[in-house]
């Protein structure tokens, strides 16, 4: 599980194993989630990041009819949070749920803040994390803007094919803005082969 999360780093910025060790060697946790169990709930305050070794999950939020809306999943090597909450230490609007079985490395908010503040390659480190996850974000708020739902449809299969090995297609339809029996639609309509006119 370690040498995953090490080798996920060095990908995004190369920081030298001594520091790493330095920050980071005493305060990793690991954390195991069975499925459906959650990683935070709505307004809790979020004090750890997590790397996921394996598994998937999902954040959403309550729509006020009660409905469940997904903003965002996590697959193996990502880095899965609820970024307002813990940057702002407050609580938050969002779950984030288990979806299979899942095994993460845990950082708390403490440990990231001192490693920010004492190591000029790990506050790059936390800024270009940063900058991912509100690239990713900003574009999923493009997407429902100005995209239509086959548009959305198409760019998810381009973007995370995965997402529809791993993730059931009811939670999908309800990231992509649609019901589910859209998304069968939508599916089967785009499987069919398109006539060639001569």
């Amino acid at each position: 599980m370690e040498s995953k999360f090490r080798s996920r780093v060095l990908k995004i910025l190369h920081i030298p194993e001594e520091e790493c060790d330095a920050f980071f060697a005493s305060e990793k946790k690991e954390l195991n989630l069975k499925a459906k169990e959650y990683f935070i709930r709505e307004n809790e305050i979020c004090t750890e990041m997590a790397f996921v070794n394996k598994g998937v999950l999902r954040m959403y939020y309550l729509a006020p009819d009660g409905k469940e809306i997904n903003t965002m999943f996590f697959f193996e090597n990502d880095f899965v949070t609820s970024y307002q909450s813990l940057l702002l230490q407050q609580p938050g609007r969002y779950f984030i749920q288990a979806l299979a079985d899942c095994e993460l490395i845990t950082v708390n908010y403490h440990t990231l803040q001192n490693a920010y503040q004492h190591s000029h390659l790990w506050d790059k480190f936390g800024r270009l994390i940063a900058e991912k996850s509100y690239i990713i974000s900003e574009r999923r708020i493009e997407s429902l803007l100005f995209l239509n739902a086959e548009q959305r449809y198409l760019n998810l299969v381009k973007t995370y094919p995965r997402v529809f090995e791993q993730v059931p297609l009811y939670h999908i339809a309800s990231y992509l803005g649609i019901e589910r029996e859209s998304l069968s639609r939508l599916r089967k309509k785009l499987s069919k082969p398109r006539e060639i006119v001569t």
